[in-house]
């Protein structure tokens, strides 16, 4: 059954699938970036990405800090709207505090696999 992005219902559905996640792309295996999603149904959350995987909490050790509102986060990391992405950051919806550079690597690990397109429609798939 869906569950609300970022809910903890939903961190517990995407935690039963992480032995099926693909490897991550070579730019995204030594990144890590918190990123505090804003305005959504359960307030503000605070989660961050390493090696590719979101995880709960934000960590002492990422150089960089996004804020985005959870409309934008929802399209852009369930839906894979990178033009939502685009869009939000041109408009300046996107905060970044820290090393801009780190974003840079996220656009340089080209487009998805077809094993982490099919991992992303199972996450897509426990999205309500």
């Amino acid at each position: 059954m869906p569950s609300r992005f970022l809910s903890d219902d939903w961190f517990e559905s995407v935690e039963a699938l992480r032995d099926e996640a693909p490897e991550p792309p070579a730019a995204m295996k030594e990144l890590k970036l918190n990123i505090v999603v804003a305005g959504g149904p359960d307030g503000d959350r605070e989660i961050h990405m390493a090696a590719g995987q979101f995880e709960q909490g934000l960590v002492d050790d990422a150089p960089t800090k996004l804020t985005v509102p959870y409309d934008v986060a929802k399209a852009m990391f369930i839906e894979g709207n990178q033009q939502a992405a685009m869009q939000a950051f041109m408009s300046g919806q996107i905060k970044v505090e820290g090393d801009m550079t780190k974003l840079m690597a996220m656009q340089a690990g080209g487009p998805p696999t077809a094993e982490q397109e099919a991992f992303q429609a199972k996450i897509r798939d426990l999205t309500e």
